[in-house]
């Protein structure tokens, strides 16, 4: 990467061009980010996760330049166009649409009615008039270019017109003062189309819209766009037509002449025709641009949340997925998440049996010695857990109700036919919920992030943008946490930095033939793992009864030596270390600092001695919906319950009350204070207390408030 590019990602990301080229280093080097926010951080100077993508973002974008810059310059070259002084504004060029503005003259076209007037000849009559004489006489120029294919002078004015809208269109220091003009100033104005107001009736806040575009937020932008797109709303972006005007007039004009006065009218017939409708459609990508990436960034911080939702851990689990017709689908799971056995209960409407169904449970929890019933919170959801809280169990059992969100899509996949081939979807919900309580992140990477459900516009964003953003929070989810190389699936075991598909199913099928893994070393006899893939891995990788201690612990292999030495300087073992906190004080980590190992890295060494494989994520909190609250109709103004946030936008949450339908608290009813994002107050899966503020049964919504609740 070369070195402007550098300097100029540094003042952008307001990070040192020494922390860019490393990063830049080890990109190509091989290393992914979780491994280099991880273990190199005395080459990034501790820089984060979003840093380092961040720099890896900007990379991408210079580098995508440098190769349109390529494009670009042997074009030109091939057309025999291409001067010095040109190669080298283009080598400057810094900004991808600047370097299009400088192309533009150049590009193959389509007929415009520029080109036809060229092809009559009249590009010498545009010449003269564009050079602004002030002894011209339009008619009398015009006059020498009389022809067959031009008869009168009225069509070789014309054509001259039309010749010098296209150079100014193609003006690149009128396009940028357009743009800036652009920036500044843009309204965004949507419309209903006539006619179309019962068909369009949820667009109705968009029937009459006008904003800067700069203050329009991602939801709107998007509703509205979805609503265009839809043949319901018209969008039109524009700046004052006498300010961009005006501006134009003084680039080009120099005089009073009757040509200057003809190039005004050449220069209005410009902006109407040609360069507002290519600058509106550069601002409305540019706005879609940035709406997608608000809307993506909801959805990467909810993904974020979700994933990293407190685990039960390993429990025997009785796991339902509720329903009335089709009556429940009932599953027992043992401590490692494994089917053990499976039935089906009616205790709801029509069936009504309620007896055999208490009966059932209560035997399977005694049999199994269940710890916790996990019951999925969709259809009857909150009427099964009724129904379990009123049971008598020999032992203590926790109940709890688990977001449902994406099982049906796992259940129907292929991942869940190859799990379960002997199975219907029903038993393969069943199974989710349950392992959903027990560890929600080594399930839910088996479903597509797009279908869980929490974000907003998720159809209307740039879908390989969406995929990347969120591949990403499962990668640095995965590893932040860490994964047991001899119980993890091969799913998981894909998002481990280094892995990958291929060299995850090499593990599970080397763990299956060989037994449980007993070091990380043993890791490298795995087909295909080579020894990058193994650097990048190895630190995210557990292997809980390891004989080395290290290989349970965050502790990179590379660094086990250093952790050696300092327990031989203590003259005790390395599990004294871990053990005593006594011995941990007496370490002087300056003592240890080398070429290869700094103060990040031995510090962090330090934390991981302490508690070695500490799991990042909360302990999971015992939540109950209001008793007595279960449908809209029980709902009324000023009635406070318990909820849980279920999903979180730009304009607000979206809050679980038991009522089978969320309830929205709006950005300015989250709290007293003014706050731009509801994530800075809220994660997903809190637990909150709301008060009803608004109910409307028809349209099935209902507004909350948390402000003095």
């Amino acid at each position: 990467m070369q070195e402007k590019y550098i300097q100029l990602i540094a003042n952008k990301l307001s990070i040192k061009t020494k922390q860019i080229t490393n990063v830049a280093e080890l990109f190509e080097q091989g290393a992914t980010i979780p491994f280099i926010a991880r273990y190199r951080k005395e080459a990034t100077e501790n820089l984060d996760e979003l840093q380092i993508e961040s720099i890896k973002d900007q990379l991408a974008y210079f580098s995508d330049l440098e190769k349109r810059k390529e494009t670009v310059l042997k074009s030109i070259d091939e057309h025999g166009k291409l001067t010095p002084e040109l190669r080298k504004k283009i080598t400057d060029c810094m900004e991808a649409n600047i370097l299009e503005d400088i192309y533009l003259p150049y590009k193959q076209k389509r007929k415009t009615r520029a080109s036809i007037a060229i092809e009559k000849g009249l590009e010498p009559l545009a010449t003269t008039i564009f050079a602004h004489s002030e002894t011209l006489v339009l008619n009398d120029e015009a006059q020498k270019y009389i022809t067959e294919l031009v008869p009168t002078i009225e069509d070789a004015l014309k054509g001259a017109s039309d010749i010098i809208a296209e150079w100014v269109n193609e003006n690149a220091v009128v396009r940028d003062k357009i743009r800036n003009i652009f920036a500044k100033q843009a309204i965004i104005k949507c419309k209903l189309f006539k006619g179309k107001e019962v068909e369009g009736q949820k667009y109705k806040d968009y029937f009459d819209c006008t904003e800067p575009l700069a203050k329009c937020p991602s939801h709107r932008m998007l509703a509205m766009r979805r609503g265009e797109k839809e043949g319901f709303l018209s969008i039109d972006i524009s700046v004052d037509e006498i300010d961009a005007l005006e501006a134009i007039d003084d680039e080009i004009l120099n005089n009073d002449s009757e040509a200057s006065k003809f190039i005004q009218k050449s220069i209005d017939d410009c902006y109407k025709r040609l360069l507002k409708p290519s600058i509106e459609v550069e601002f409305r990508m540019t706005s879609k641009q940035k709406a997608d990436e608000d809307a993506i960034q909801v959805f990467a911080t909810n993904t974020r949340q979700l994933l990293l939702s407190p685990p039960l851990g390993q429990k025997n689990i009785l796991s339902l997925d509720p329903g009335f017709r089709s009556g429940c689908k009932l599953v027992v799971l043992d401590k490692q998440g494994d089917l053990i056995y499976n039935t089906n209960i009616y205790p709801h409407p029509p069936q009504n049996d309620r007896d055999d169904a208490i009966y059932k449970i209560k035997q399977l929890v005694e049999k199994y010695q269940i710890e916790a019933i996990a019951i999925g919170n969709g259809t009857a959801g909150k009427e099964t857990e009724q129904l379990c809280r009123n049971i008598d169990f020999p032992h203590e059992v926790k109940i709890y109700l688990i977001s449902e969100a994406g099982a049906s899509i796992y259940s129907a996949s292929e991942v869940a036919r190859e799990e379960f081939p002997e199975y219907d979807v029903t038993v393969r919900g069943a199974v989710s919920i349950g392992r959903r309580l027990m560890d929600p992140l080594s399930e839910l990477v088996k479903i597509d992030p797009k279908s869980i459900g929490v974000g907003q516009y998720q159809h209307d964003v740039n879908q390989p943008k969406l995929k990347e953003s969120l591949d990403n929070v499962v990668i640095s989810c995965v590893n932040a946490v860490g994964v047991e190389v001899n119980t993890a699936s091969k799913h998981i075991l894909a998002y481990i930095s280094g892995l990958g598909s291929t060299l995850a199913k090499n593990i599970v099928e080397y763990r299956k033939e060989n037994g449980p893994f007993k070091s990380r070393s043993e890791l490298k006899k795995v087909p295909l793992m080579g020894t990058k893939s193994f650097q990048q891995a190895a630190g995210f990788l557990r292997i809980n009864d390891a004989k080395n201690l290290l290989d349970n612990s965050a502790v990179h292999p590379e660094s086990y030596d250093v952790v050696k030495q300092m327990a031989a300087d203590l003259n005790c073992s390395v599990a004294d270390l871990m053990k005593n906190n006594e011995l941990r004080k007496q370490i002087d980590i300056k003592k240890y600092i080398s070429e290869t190992i700094g103060i990040y890295t031995l510090q962090d060494i330090l934390n991981e001695l302490e508690k070695p494989a500490r799991d990042p994520r909360s302990e999971l909190q015992h939540f109950e919906y209001a008793q007595g609250i279960n449908s809209l109709e029980d709902l009324y103004v000023g009635l406070v319950l318990p909820g849980i946030i279920t999903n979180i936008t730009n304009f607000g949450a979206f809050v679980d009350i038991g009522v089978k339908q969320d309830g929205l608290v709006h950005i300015s009813q989250i709290t007293n204070k003014f706050i731009k994002d509801p994530n800075d107050v809220l994660k997903l899966s809190q637990q909150v207390t709301v008060k009803v503020t608004e109910i409307d049964i028809p349209r099935k919504r209902v507004q909350l408030s948390m402000k003095d609740v």
